[in-house]
């Protein structure tokens, strides 16, 4: 069980793990919160944003649209590596997702095959928008892999969270393929190592 962090901590923590994060509006006060609980929290999940250019991908993140409001995520991570903060609190990323999968994150295990949408994700994960099209062919720059990398662990190392912590939406909730481009095997490695 852990509370979420601070809005002011969540910056510090992202800016003390070596990220440039960008302030966009009232992103400390810009959420989802009369919709119900922010917490407690319990890991970090991953997206891809099916959009490309990091000005029009972070206002579309931040405000969202007709049919499903924004804020989108926390923190928006564009190509060049940048962490733009949309929002802080309850946001619309995760939707209804699996409750064993929450129950293996909480535990940090294995994570097992998401075959059911019964739990609200938006209330537990922190979330990150990663800008990219999710076609498998648009590329992942090594500045924004790498931006990815230290906002998880930045958030992980704040909770005590090991890399087991950090999901992707393709493994809470079932149909969804993100993130597309790379295995999140491959990226909670890289946390792990990030983490020693």
């Amino acid at each position: 069980m852990a509370s979420p962090m601070s809005a002011g901590g969540f910056l510090s923590g992202l800016r003390a793990e070596g990220l440039t994060v960008v302030e966009v509006g009232n992103w400390r006060h810009h959420n989802r919160n009369h919709k119900g609980p922010w917490g407690p929290v319990h890991g970090v999940m991953i997206h891809h944003t099916v959009t490309s250019g990091s000005e029009d991908t972070v206002e579309l993140c931040r405000d969202g649209y007709a049919e499903l409001p924004g804020p989108l995520c926390h923190g928006v991570i564009t190509k060049d590596g940048r962490v733009h903060l949309v929002g802080y609190g309850r946001a619309n990323h995760a939707g209804l997702g699996d409750d064993d999968v929450l129950r293996a994150v909480i535990a940090e295990k294995t994570l097992p095959p998401d075959n059911e949408a019964n739990t609200d994700g938006n209330r537990h994960f922190y979330g990150f928008e990663c800008e990219n099209l999710g076609d498998g062919k648009d590329p992942w720059p090594a500045a924004q892999l790498d931006a990815i990398e230290k906002a998880a662990a930045a958030v992980c190392r704040h909770h005590g969270w090991t890399e087991r912590s950090v999901i992707g939406h393709l493994e809470w909730q079932p149909g969804k393929v993100d993130p597309r481009g790379f295995t999140m095997a491959w990226l909670r490695e890289r946390i792990r190592e990030r983490l020693k």
